[in-house]
């Protein structure tokens, strides 16, 4: 028998300890939160009603739209509960859960992201079959293979992790469970876990990164070929976007997951870019840069008003 007590619960340090920055912080996590359901809400609608977005391109932005609503409703509503809460404690069992689910969305928006590079690819290098090749069946497979290999990957990590062993430390130098953030509270072995996270981030994250980066390597050739000025910017304002959301994601999430877990502030920046701060700011990235997207808002607006 191991000598040690084994705890039912953590404690989320959370941003801060000064109730009156709380309050602030409940403000502006608040806000963010109702924009970034307004938002991604907004854009599945138009999405929907408007034909002439019942393309590939757009379905996949729905997809994302929709990927980016559970991401953030997984980690903000507990945020905000703590910030108005004098007890942050969350259970062993709960904890895990948010593990899991905080995995699996990021890892299905790695995917997703992937997949609209491909597509974008396929849009810009073979405009003539495009239609023919981003079939309808091929798009739902695309989709179902990203949620389907983010889950089976955060279904692995979170089963090694679950054989992870908590004592006498009980408080999480940060806002939400995060796998990292767990690792100095164990007082049992973390190679296996460690491993397990190191493997998915190097496979998964990186994997994707390098079809994106090949995508567009190859949608940079094909634009540089373009003789007319007109269509060269044509062409760059449809990846525009997309790449925008790539740098928002890829500059936090993969960053948080490698380095070395420390409790720094750099670390709670970089989690809350990527769970909280970019759900927002999808929607705001694809419509302003979108004219199609733009044009489908105002014929809404017309319609009901």
């Amino acid at each position: 028998m191991r000598n040690h007590s084994v705890v039912s619960e953590f404690i989320l340090l959370g941003l801060s300890a000064d109730p009156q920055i709380q309050a602030l912080l409940f403000v502006l996590f608040f806000v963010i939160y109702i924009l970034t359901l307004m938002g991604n809400l907004l854009l599945l609608l138009v999405i929907r009603v408007d034909s002439q977005l019942h393309i590939p391109m757009y379905f996949f932005l729905g997809q994302l739209s929709f990927l980016d609503l559970c991401h953030s409703s997984v980690t903000v509503p507990k945020l905000l509960e703590n910030l108005l809460s004098e007890k942050k404690t969350v259970s062993v069992e709960c904890c895990m859960a948010q593990v899991f689910f905080v995995f699996a969305t990021g890892g299905t928006e790695s995917c997703l992201l992937a997949v609209m590079a491909y597509d974008r690819y396929v849009a810009i290098t073979s405009p003539l079959l495009y239609g023919r090749v981003m079939s309808r069946q091929l798009c739902m497979g695309l989709v179902g293979g990203s949620w389907g290999l983010a889950f089976l990957d955060a279904l692995i990590n979170i089963l090694v992790a679950l054989n992870l062993d908590f004592c006498e430390a009980q408080n999480i130098h940060h806002f939400s469970c995060e796998l990292p953030s767990l690792y100095p509270l164990s007082c049992s072995d973390v190679s296996a876990s460690f491993t397990a996270l190191l493997c998915s981030s190097l496979l998964h994250f990186f994997g994707n990164f390098f079809l994106i980066f090949f995508s567009y390597v190859h949608i940079l050739i094909t634009i540089l070929s373009i003789t007319s000025t007109k269509g060269r910017s044509k062409a760059f304002s449809t990846c525009s976007s997309h790449l925008t959301a790539v740098v928002f994601f890829y500059s936090s999430g993969l960053l948080r997951y490698l380095m070395p877990n420390s409790g720094s502030i750099q670390e709670l920046i970089f989690s809350l870019q990527y769970s909280v701060v970019t759900p927002m700011l999808n929607p705001l990235i694809y419509s302003l840069k979108n004219k199609e997207v733009k044009a489908a808002v105002r014929r809404m607006l017309r319609r009901c008003f």
